[in-house]
């Protein structure tokens, strides 16, 4: 027997003296147990690093608690009475929904019973925060040109190029007419800006993300991604994560409510492959500071993108007619995508966004070619394969049909109407505002009275405003539908603050208790939970 072979016999009597003291089950447990440990420390850590300490305690501590027989059946039974809370309103009003097809159709008498239940909606003419950014009567005006361009091309779909050329040609015109006022005819946007319509806001910003990601991957390797956006950056990120398996790192903002660059720049790793900014963020109007975001994506070779969904067709106009807006565009250097909503203050029908990169290298990575399947070659810029031309159609028209002179006129107008309500709020003792608003959002708060009971006496007068968390407050979106209005407004938000000052207390039917609590609420997964809950239960 030569060295080797007696090592190994001698090591496995060794062995097998040393286990026999054992029991034969411990033996067979103790690997078992300690792979248990290693994965439940494995997941913490995982947990630890995405959530941080503090959530991850409290995570922890949640789940132990619902281990106590019966509390978990009560936090349900508690959380499903918040959930029936939300959807009451809704449900009641589902009696006599259709749920299958008609034995007989309507006929063209289906337009008289939509008539009909399009006026049993709310009154929304310049009640509503956002929302309906054309100023006037649906029935004329703004308003009649884009449903008349809409309907015109109701039928028309650009993914057959082939087919409906001119709703192409407007495609490219609505990005290239939108690009030209983000800075693509400035020397250092480098002359390539490129981009694509979408279906909103949310798509714009998923495109952006998923590009950043495979472009990042090809140029870094990066198989890890990740990304950065400030705690003011909008939850299409977090859905951008989600569908892309992209780590969301979500850094503070500073005491002016603008994204904190030194916070972003401690998250920077090497699996970085994006950090946002927005001009202005939705929560509080607020312009994060682009030149220096621009700097840093720079200074570490990573995407940046810009979030103009809400100032794409304001900030241009405002700063040539003399406002204070600092850079937001491609003119910073950096900046390698933007989304910017045509269907927001571009006064477009709903559904029309665009997408903008900087160079034609970024936007290849937003495309899906297929080459293997069986119903031929195919390639898709966007999300969706089939798209609305009327959509597009309706785009083209409002840009067409307003022009710079018109979108100067717009601009001047809901500045204008901003100005009003930041100085009516200011002169209501119980409240201030958040920030220093750049543009048409004004958000405010109280250290006075209960900002979201407020805001319960605010929508009983018909008003539809948003309420925000960190700070609990509520803004309006300043629109053209809200310029006549300035006054009533003001009048309205002086009253409902009087009635909670005067009767302090939720109002019956109102959400500011379930607002007050969510915003309490430790864990933010049982707050993610009730959202989930909510939304299951509307379809």
């Amino acid at each position: 027997m030569d060295s080797s072979s007696a090592s190994i016999s001698h090591f496995r009597l060794s062995a097998n003296s040393f286990l026999s003291r054992y029991e034969p089950l411990a033996l067979l447990l103790v690997p078992l147990l300690s792979l248990l440990i290693a994965h439940s420390l494995r997941s913490f850590l995982r947990r630890l690093s995405e959530k941080g300490l503090k959530a991850t305690l409290l995570g922890f501590i949640m789940n132990a608690v619902k281990l106590v027989p019966g509390v978990k059946r009560y936090i349900d039974a508690e959380k499903q009475k918040v959930v029936d809370k939300l959807q009451s309103d809704s449900q009641s009003k589902r009696v006599g929904w259709n749920t299958e097809l008609p034995s007989t159709g309507l006929g063209t008498s289906v337009l008289e019973k939509m008539r009909e239940e399009k006026n049993n909606d709310p009154v929304w003419q310049g009640k509503c925060s956002g929302t309906v950014y054309i100023g006037g009567s649906e029935s004329d005006g703004h308003f009649s040109v884009i449903n008349e361009a809409c309907s015109m091309f109701a039928h028309t779909n650009p993914l057959h190029l082939d087919v409906f050329k001119s709703v192409a040609r407007f495609e490219a015109e609505v990005v290239a007419m939108t690009a030209a006022l983000l800075g693509s005819k400035e020397i250092s946007s480098g002359g390539q800006i490129c981009g694509n319509m979408t279906s909103g806001g949310t798509e714009s910003i998923l495109l952006a993300v998923k590009s950043s990601r495979d472009y990042m991957k090809s140029k870094k390797g990066i198989t890890r991604p990740e990304m950065i956006i400030p705690l003011s950056g909008h939850s299409a990120y977090d859905k951008a994560a989600q569908y892309f398996n992209i780590k969301l790192w979500r850094a503070p903002v500073d005491k002016n409510f603008k994204a904190d660059v030194k916070a972003i720049r401690r998250h920077i790793n090497k699996n970085t492959i994006l950090i946002v900014g927005s001009a202005p963020g939705f929560p509080h109007g607020i312009i994060d500071p682009i030149e220096e975001l621009g700097h840093l994506a720079s200074s570490f070779g990573i995407c940046f993108h810009v979030d103009l969904c809400l100032g794409g067709f304001v900030l241009p106009f405002a700063r040539e007619l003399g406002y204070p807006i600092p850079p937001f565009d491609f003119s910073v250097k950096g900046v390698s995508s933007i989304s910017v909503d045509v269907h927001k203050y571009g006064l477009a029908p709903k559904g029309t966004s665009v997408v903008l990169y900087r160079n034609h290298e970024i936007r290849k990575n937003q495309f899906v070619a297929v080459t293997e399947w069986s119903g031929g070659l195919y390639v898709s810029p966007t999300i969706a394969g089939s798209r609305p031309g009327s959509l597009i159609a309706g785009a083209w028209a409002a840009m067409i049909s307003l022009g710079k002179e018109g979108y100067l006129k717009n601009t001047k107008a809901i500045m204008e109407g901003s100005r009003r309500i930041r100085k009516g709020i200011e002169e209501i003792a119980e409240l201030f505002i958040v920030g220093k608003p750049d543009m048409t959002i004004v958000a405010l708060g109280s250290d006075v009275v209960d900002i979201f009971e407020v805001n319960d006496v605010m929508s009983s007068k018909g008003w539809h405003l948003n309420a925000l968390q960190r700070p609990n407050s509520i803004h309006i979106c300043v629109t053209l539908q809200h310029v006549p209005i300035v006054e009533d407004f003001l009048n309205d938000l002086k009253e409902s603050v009087k009635t909670v000052k005067e009767n302090p207390g939720p109002i019956s039917g109102g959400l500011a208790p379930i607002y007050g609590a969510a915003g309490k609420m430790p864990d933010r997964g049982m707050v993610q939970e009730l959202l989930v809950d909510y939304m299951d239960g509307t379809c």
